[in-house]
């Protein structure tokens, strides 16, 4: 076997860029953002809808209950704290059963590996996966726009526009890759945005030959800029939409003193390739793990 030993090889080679690396610390910085994320919006849709919940603090991360259905309901950001006891456990477990809730843990692979065995033994199960990527800002950000597709702060007289064009894009989702093992109603994921927007979310809109045709959001905390979400009507799907919000935040992420943006996506998705593309590398999966009402390996009492 010939070993490529000259200078022409090793430029064939040389990566024509970095990836950004995340390691433990990276990842629970990006986490506790997380948790704190869902906890505001927990206590936002709370505050709206007058439901009963929590939202408790919770090894590490947060324990959230936000109301029938919400997609706050979770347990988020622990493994990189300790790992939680049997009785922590039972406690949080136990508040979930008196709401009528499945237990859902969102655990990444980087987290302390005694926790996912904990969870296992107590009859949790892994249901689905979801990616965390990010992209260095360090060396900051110069946004190029697609040609006819412009990306900005949206307007407070714009929102109701907004809301609806998000919301409609949310409820067609791209089929590539693999689907996200949950959905919600239409009135959940206004809500949802609502809350989103009380937690600190900050909108854009994206324009398409000056109409409406997407918006996102995007959250600040930590130096980590995390993309929130982002949806382009069905209409204007194709043109660069995505594209240009993705820009317009990174580049607002940069100059706010951010090192690192994130964005979460369904494995093998069209959202994770547009990510990809534009520079962001898979940091870590977070396993989606269950414990539905009536399983066994933990105490109700």
């Amino acid at each position: 076997m010939k070993l490529a030993h000259d200078a022409d090889a090793r430029e064939v080679l040389a990566p024509a860029r970095v990836p950004l690396f995340c390691d433990t610390a990276l990842a629970g910085r990006i986490e506790r953002a997380e948790a704190d994320l869902i906890a505001r919006c927990c206590e936002a849709a709370r505050r709206r809808t007058g439901a009963e919940g929590f939202a408790i603090p919770f090894a590490g991360g947060v324990a959230s209950f936000a109301g029938e259905g919400s997609p706050y309901n979770k347990i988020a950001g622990v493994g990189f704290a300790g790992v939680p006891g049997s009785a922590a456990l039972d406690d949080i477990e136990e508040a979930f059963l008196a709401c009528g809730s499945p237990a859902q843990v969102e655990l990444a692979h980087l987290a302390d590996p005694a926790i996912g065995a904990a969870l296992s033994g107590r009859g949790y199960q892994l249901e689905s996966f979801e990616n965390v990527l990010g992209r260095d800002l360090s060396g900051g950000i110069q946004p190029v726009m697609p040609r006819g597709v412009e990306a900005r702060r949206s307007d407070a007289d714009e929102f109701p526009a907004w809301l609806d064009v998000v919301v409609e894009g949310s409820m067609h989702p791209d089929t590539q890759g693999v689907p996200w093992h949950e959905e919600f109603p239409r009135e959940v994921l206004i809500g949802a945005e609502l809350d989103g927007i009380a937690a600190g979310d900050v909108r854009y809109a994206g324009l398409c030959g000056g109409a409406l045709a997407g918006g996102a959001t995007m959250r600040i905390a930590e130096g980590v800029a995390q993309l929130t979400g982002a949806a382009t009507a069905p209409a204007h799907r194709r043109r660069g939409v995505q594209t240009a919000l993705l820009a317009a935040r990174l580049a607002d992420a940069a100059a706010a003193g951010c090192d690192v943006a994130v964005i979460v996506t369904q494995p093998g998705s069209k959202s994770q390739q547009n990510a990809q593309r534009q520079g962001f590398d898979l940091l870590y999966t977070r396993a989606v793990l269950v414990k539905h009402p009536g399983t066994g390996g933990g105490h109700h009492g």
